[in-house]
């Protein structure tokens, strides 16, 4: 049984880093994304840097890194480090998600300099 999202992710995709655990679960990507979309950014952001620690890294599919970072800025659309990791991770599986990277930069940097009125994220009203 999987007590946590990365032991979830670490079933379906595997671990560059560890072995894959035994469990008896079923593998599928329908339950990891259910368990995916309803999780806390901080159980997010332990799997993504547990399973990818060099953001170049890992056996989690880019499409599920989008994914994931996507949620956690939709809940923590205010944190400058945290749209700055989001933006590197775009720029390493782009250039298609240039644009976007390039916009949750500025956006990162307009909170750092105090910038109230920060544009939203890409894709939110």
């Amino acid at each position: 049984m999987h007590h946590t999202l990365t032991e979830h992710a670490r079933c379906v995709y595997g671990d560059e880093y560890r072995p894959t655990p035994e469990c008896d679960r079923g593998h599928d990507e329908a339950s990891f994304l259910e368990e995916l979309t309803f999780a806390d950014p901080d159980a997010v952001l332990a799997m993504l840097r547990e399973l990818s620690p060099h953001l170049v890294d890992g056996h989690l599919p880019v499409r599920m890194r989008n994914l994931a970072y996507r949620l956690v800025l939709l809940q923590c659309p205010d944190e400058p480090e945290l749209l700055r990791e989001a933006a590197d991770n775009l720029y390493l599986h782009g250039p298609s998600w240039d644009g976007i990277a390039a916009d949750l930069r500025r956006r990162a940097d307009a909170l750092d300099s105090g910038v109230t009125s920060a544009a939203p994220l890409p894709g939110t009203p």
